[in-house]
């Protein structure tokens, strides 16, 4: 079944009330925080598109999905929280969030961990955190200060030469 309303990315984590432009716990701007509630469905579903995309550029590197539809029929089995509508790597991050101090059989989630270090599967997923976190912090910062600083000086071509 598929969200009336688009859900909030929220974990109840947010670090921007303590200064951070970039949430630890969602990986939202401050201004998607901010703003959450006057976007449109359409803006909403970009900004998930956005996060989406965080989780298919680092997870890959530590799992393969063997079969999104064995992970997707296990997740609704077993009730884990989940976007019906998205990726396969966002319901994979939905089953590390939600199983972090258990150990799932993952073969029965249709998923193969490819991380052959010794982290157990919570250190690893800490891990995985603090990546998407500096991902998102670094577009951040290549893309949002970057057009930020192109606007205050104008749009003048050549504006980010000091």
């Amino acid at each position: 079944m598929l969200f009336e309303k688009v859900p909030t990315p929220c974990v109840g984590i947010c670090s921007t009330t303590y200064g951070d432009e970039v949430c630890r716990g969602c990986r939202r701007y401050l201004h998607e925080v901010i703003n959450w509630n006057r976007y449109s469905d359409a803006e909403k579903r970009l900004i998930w598109q956005r996060l989406d995309g965080l989780l298919e550029q680092v997870l890959p590197g530590s799992f393969r999905i063997d079969d999104g539809s064995r992970l997707s029929e296990r997740l609704i089995h077993y009730r884990i929280p989940h976007r019906e509508d998205s990726s396969s790597w966002a319901k994979l991050h939905a089953l590390l969030k939600s199983t972090a101090r258990q150990v799932p059989d993952l073969d029965e989630f249709g998923i193969t961990r490819l991380d052959h270090s010794a982290l157990s599967l919570a250190r690893l997923r800490e891990k995985l955190l603090t990546d998407l976190y500096e991902l998102a912090s670094a577009y951040y910062e290549k893309d949002f200060l970057r057009a930020a600083r192109h606007a205050a000086l104008g749009g003048h071509a050549g504006g980010d030469q000091q």
